[in-house]
């Protein structure tokens, strides 16, 4: 998963990504650590990035 890498390129703290997206931060950060997550909360965060599911999920 490319969540850390697409949110530096946009220049969003993860917990401005917390606050758009409505996923938790601690989540977001579990989820950069490990790689891996919830379908509905790649879906958010996919959606508050601006990018597709698939190129999240790369």
């Amino acid at each position: 998963m490319k969540l850390k890498q697409i949110r530096n390129e946009q220049k969003l703290s993860a917990a401005k990504l917390s606050a758009l997206s409505g996923v938790p931060l601690r989540t977001i950060q579990d989820i950069e650590k490990a790689g891996d997550c919830r379908v509905s909360n790649a879906k958010k965060l996919a959606k508050a990035l601006g990018v597709t599911l698939d190129k999240l999920c790369e």
